[in-house]
């Protein structure tokens, strides 16, 4: 490929970027008075917010009803022609209608207003044409014109339907912050997904227990302890007392400093070489967090307490891999 063609892809993709940044930017002073209409109408809403829209509009209208789902207002998204065919029952007076159409005029969406109009449900307009049909028949019309297109021909939807999808980001995080949407709410609708098992996996759940625990006591020597690492597994022991608390780590990186300071592997005691006051986990926190501690800290383990800082577990790096934490 020679440097003009390149040059030419470059420019045109950096143009339509450009040109979309813009279309962007334009919304911000349209998050008026009307998008507060739009979001107390959905705030008051005792069914669910029914997104529909034709053609490009329609695919948008799918991906935002997906992400008010997702982050706790209850949507989903309604084909305006199948509408017209027996769909329309799935819209009740006690749901919100979502209707997007950039011209304002789409006949399919506009073919189902009077029975929307009829049975009470509110509509919620995102157009691009405030004098239009489907905007003047809105309780709140949120607009989503844009100057150009990215398109070049000015006929393919690219920057009208980057902003309004955007609009509809904006909206589904308003109502988020307002429902007071948290992480674990997110987690519970998420709970098949890595980012479910992220936000409601707790170091409990994978954690190694019991027998499975490396553990040694403080008189035990070193190569004792090197014995109980092997055996378990797990790439370090905890060591305790006489009276089953943890006092201490040791490590594969312990063993290497050790090992360079020549030290008799047969009768030096555990408690002598062993890392005091490392770092533990506890039992309740999330394996995410047990993740981040471990890369922050560059180790592959952890001791686990509880809240009466009982020894009750160990994890490492391989645990949360099979948990798909990582």
């Amino acid at each position: 490929m020679n440097t003009e063609t390149s040059q030419t892809f470059r420019k045109s993709a950096l143009r339509a970027i450009e040109i979309e940044r813009e279309a962007i930017q334009a919304l911000t002073d349209r998050i008026d008075e009307r998008f507060v209409r739009a979001c107390e109408v959905i705030m008051a809403c005792k069914g669910r917010v029914v997104v529909t829209g034709m053609g490009k509009s329609g695919h948008i209208g799918n991906k935002i009803a997906a992400t008010l789902a997702s982050t706790g207002t209850p949507s989903f998204f309604v084909h305006p022609g199948e509408a017209s065919h027996g769909d329309l029952g799935m819209i009740t007076s006690q749901d919100v209608v979502l209707g997007i159409s950039n011209s304002g005029n789409t006949s399919e969406v506009l073919t189902i207003l009077p029975l929307i109009k009829r049975m009470g449900a509110p509509l919620i307009s995102m157009t691009g044409n405030e004098n239009s049909i489907l905007a003047r028949e809105a309780v709140a019309n949120l607009d989503i014109s844009v100057a150009q297109e990215a398109c070049p021909l000015g006929l393919a939807p690219t920057s009208s339907t980057t902003a309004t999808l955007v609009m509809g980001d904006a909206l589904a995080v308003a109502l988020l912050e307002a429902r007071g949407f948290s992480t674990e709410d997110f987690a519970l609708s998420h709970p098949g997904g890595s980012l479910g098992r992220r936000l409601l996996l707790r170091v409990t759940d994978i954690m190694h227990t019991g027998d499975q625990i490396p553990r040694v006591q403080e008189d035990t020597t070193l190569s004792g302890a090197l014995l109980e690492i092997s055996r378990k597994g797990l790439g370090m022991t905890t060591v305790i007392n006489a009276g089953g608390d943890l006092i201490g780590v040791f490590t594969d990186g312990d063993l290497r400093r050790t090992l360079d300071r020549s030290v008799d592997i047969h009768n030096t005691p555990i408690a002598e070489v062993m890392t005091r006051n490392g770092r533990v986990i506890h039992d309740d926190q999330l394996a995410a967090e047990a993740l981040n501690m471990m890369e922050e800290l560059k180790i592959n383990a952890l001791p686990v307490i509880n809240r009466d800082g009982q020894l009750t577990g160990a994890i490492n790096m391989h645990d949360l891999l099979r948990a798909g934490v990582i």
